[in-house]
């Protein structure tokens, strides 16, 4: 199979579309009829008939092969006499929308296809949306099987103009093509005897290709910090625009620190000049804090650096995204930690109508507000793809559960700023004689998290101790009087309950914190949030039967009813701790007894 040639230029291209629209079958005729197939690969394709299975040539994994699907994204390359291509052939099936948005973020065009039988689909249209989203303006909509529908030019014009109606309103630019890739008929050669326009191939080597800018700004986002020896500093990286030459000034975003090009270094010596896509090693003429995920700017044009954002996010994970849970959030070289503060809309990618919405679901395209745990370098994703586009990572199980393109910094990010204050959590822990600290109490409702909590700030008091109880259902009386029990707002809730949490140890307190508090990654949540206070996670551990029998607020019975929804152990899940500091069997021990050891846990210096 041919590689793309130095001497033309080159295309990347997607192939997309709804499950079984005959993507990977097309691709495979592509190649074949280019002549990009070896003979004895051509041989180990051939079917129960002897005929070729052209899917058989892009779909690699056994599991594509048996189920008839595409599930990983493959890459092929070609070339033909005016261009090469690297083609993407991506999974048409909704569960791996994740892939397909993987392959568009490289892409400079895409071949989107409809099966004539079907027409225009759901996710025909979700995939043209991302395209659009993710900056593929160029489509080449190839209506396939057109042999199974007689070569019906009337099918081939009402697919074409819906299609066309819907991309002109999303800013796509659509040629459509009949073809099929069984027989290969306009794919690399004509066929059928009304349609005079071009072949698949014949339009591919016709669109124009994004052309770098080279008159744009440097960026280097900085992957590395190398340092051999105590007299060569240098940051490692690939260049994303522009050029560096040794003495150009340059700033580091986000601390806005300047400096200059001190050095280019290359194995074979210093270099002259840098230029984008090539990776570097430079050296600055000054000791600058800088460390991976920093960006270095032309000084004269900046990057902007902000920690709140409006941006599109598209969701591919089965769990919602919820409001208020903490994600990791990675652009380019830089990871930091993330939550989706509002949700403006969800778009229903048939109408391209703006929903409401609280959650996004698996494949949900949506407008959402995020929060950062820091500032973070940006250009808006219209402008800059590398340094505009991100993921969100569960932190939990560390899988890939978004895709988003930022839209612009919120103005608040950077209007409102952080008040220095001269009294700080020392100086009034010092003045109450103890040491702060968060007691953190989970488990399902009636284990006896709040008896327990009650008793170890009585025993706290006696003691002299500065402490304060924060108690669920007096918060929901409340600061949280606006929630419900969905899971979005039990994120929500616990978010508020944290930040009060951090605010009282600050003031010098022991907090006590007493919630169900269900979802491993909210409690984690709060942990960081403490920072370097103390935070000791308290699972009050009883069986559900043993809880449910106790059930003083008649909730369980409720919930048994369905007169109660979403509540914890019934119709809402519990991720009990893994590794709490204190483990509490409160069916085993009363509650005086339990008490009397987390106050002791408290005490312990080696805690």
């Amino acid at each position: 199979m041919s590689t793309p040639s130095p001497q033309r230029d080159l295309l990347r291209f997607i192939t997309c579309g709804s499950v079984d629209d005959g993507k990977s079958t097309l691709i495979g005729r592509l190649l074949h009829d280019l002549g990009a197939v070896p003979e004895d690969q051509l041989a180990s394709i051939l079917d129960a008939d002897g005929q070729p299975d052209f899917s058989r040539l892009v779909d690699g994994l056994l599991a594509e092969r048996e189920q008839g699907i595409t599930i990983d994204v493959a890459y092929r390359y070609f070339s033909t006499a005016k261009r090469s291509f690297i083609v993407a052939d991506t999974p048409g099936h909704e569960q791996y929308t994740r892939n397909m948005a993987t392959g568009a973020s490289t892409a400079d065009a895409a071949v989107i296809l409809v099966d004539a039988r079907k027409g225009v689909l759901t996710q025909t249209r979700r995939h043209a949306h991302i395209l659009a989203l993710m900056g593929v303006k160029r489509v080449i909509l190839a209506v396939t099987k057109m042999d199974l529908a007689d070569w019906s030019a009337e099918v081939f014009a009402r697919i074409a103009t819906e299609f066309d109606a819907y991309a002109r309103r999303i800013d796509l630019e659509a040629q459509a093509i009949p073809l099929s890739g069984a027989t290969g008929d306009n794919v690399v050669k004509r066929g059928g005897d009304w349609f005079d326009g071009p072949t698949l191939i014949e339009a591919l080597e016709a669109l124009p290709v994004v052309a770098a800018e080279p008159d744009r700004a440097f960026r280097l986002p900085v992957q590395g910090v190398v340092r051999p020896n105590q007299d060569l500093r240098a940051y490692t990286g690939l260049i994303a625009s522009g050029a560096a030459r040794p003495g150009d000034a340059v700033r580091a975003v986000p601390s806005g620190v300047v400096s200059q090009v001190a050095r280019l270094l290359a194995p074979e010596g210093d270099r002259d000049a840098a230029i984008a896509g090539q990776s570097v090693m430079l050296t600055l003429t000054d000791e600058i804090d800088l460390s991976r995920g920093d960006v270095l700017c032309a000084a004269a044009d900046p990057l902007e650096a902000a920690d709140q954002f409006e941006a599109t996010v598209i969701w591919m994970d089965e769990a919602a995204l919820l409001p208020g849970r903490q994600y990791d959030l990675k652009l380019g070289t830089r990871t930091v930690s993330a939550s989706v503060t509002d949700i403006r809309h969800k778009v229903n990618v048939n109408t391209l109508e703006a929903l409401a919405a609280r959650t996004l679901e698996l494949n949900d395209i949506g407008v959402c507000h995020l929060s950062l745990g820091a500032d973070i370098a940006f250009a808006p994703y219209e402008i800059d793809r590398q340094l505009g586009g991100f993921i969100l990572i569960d932190r939990i199980s560390q899988a890939t559960v978004g895709a988003g393109m930022i839209r612009f910094a919120l103005r608040r990010a950077h209007n409102i700023h952080r008040q220095s204050i001269r009294v700080d959590r020392a100086r009034r822990a010092a003045l109450k004689q103890q040491t702060p600290a968060v007691l953190w109490f989970t488990g399902l409702s009636g284990s006896g998290k709040s008896t327990i909590a009650n008793l170890v700030e009585e025993q706290l008091a006696a003691e002299g101790r500065h402490t304060y109880l924060i108690d669920g259902d007096n918060l929901r009386h409340g600061l949280s009087r606006d929630l419900g029990f969905t899971d979005a707002d039990r994120v929500e809730n616990i978010r508020r309950a944290a930040e009060a949490a951090k605010m009282m140890a600050d003031a010098g307190l022991i907090v006590l914190v007493c919630l169900i508090s269900p979802f491993r990654a909210e409690r984690a949540m709060a942990r960081e949030m403490m920072g370097d206070v103390a935070f000791l996670e308290v699972f009050v551990d009883a069986p559900l039967a043993v809880a449910e029998a106790r059930d003083v607020k008649g909730l369980y019975a409720k919930a048994r009813r369905g007169e109660l929804t979403n509540f914890t152990g019934i119709g809402s899940p519990y991720e009990a701790p893994l590794e709490p500091e204190i483990h509490i069997r409160s069916d085993q021990a009363s509650a005086e007894e339990a008490a009397c050891a987390i106050a002791a846990a408290l005490q312990d210096p080696n805690r």
